[in-house]
């Protein structure tokens, strides 16, 4: 029998040799395992998020209704915009989603507070500027003037949840702030409509 060229013998001493495999297993895998690791985590953090932000609207709303917060109405309990956007940011403080100057310059946190007729008069969309699927929120009518005793109001908190990993940021955007061409934020949108009760009987 001819013997094997020398090249090929080597080629299949290489293909029998296991030391390194695991190794280079491991090479191979570790990154596409460690990004959908990560992808997961963050995922399960931004929904996080988004139940802190549930339960602050809440928590915010009752005060609003119950007349433990008011507005101008020459009591001890009204308070700014300011102070009310400090109130919020300590109810999701535990996720850090405030910075320190978020309470009087908005950044990620956006929120509605105003009075209304009737509750059909309520909006019903996220307001953006366009309508492209990732246009930038549109704030021109936000305000904060809600309402005194048996008043309609609607409370709505918008937060930009910046999405980092690559994999999944096609998945979970779904706005594009003005200033980036592609959409890298997840936007939380929470809101509550309530009548306040009676609270000056």
């Amino acid at each position: 029998m001819r013997k094997r060229p020398r090249r090929l013998r080597s080629l299949f001493r290489l293909g029998r040799d296991r030391e390194g495999a695991a190794a280079l297993e491991f090479a191979l895998l570790a990154v596409p395992f460690l990004l959908l690791i990560f992808a997961i985590f963050e995922t399960f953090v931004a929904f996080a998020g988004e139940q802190l932000m549930a339960n602050a609207v809440e928590t915010m709303a009752r005060k609003l209704r119950t007349g433990e917060i008011t507005f101008g109405q020459g009591k001890p309990t009204d308070v700014t915009e300011a102070e009310f956007r400090q109130m919020f940011c300590d109810e999701v403080k535990l996720m850090g989603m405030c910075s320190a100057t978020e309470a009087t310059t908005p950044e990620k946190l956006y929120l509605d507070v105003r009075q209304f007729a009737s509750f059909a008069d309520m909006p019903r969309e996220v307001p953006k500027i366009s309508t492209d699927t990732y246009s930038d929120l549109d704030t021109t009518e936000f305000a904060f003037s809600p309402g005194g005793p048996e008043t309609k109001n609607m409370l709505r908190a918008y937060y930009r949840w910046q999405i980092m990993t690559d994999l999944m940021r096609p998945y979970i955007t779904n706005i594009r702030p003005a200033n980036k061409p592609v959409p890298t934020d997840f936007l939380i949108v929470q809101t509550a409509a309530f009548e306040n009760e009676d609270y000056n009987e």
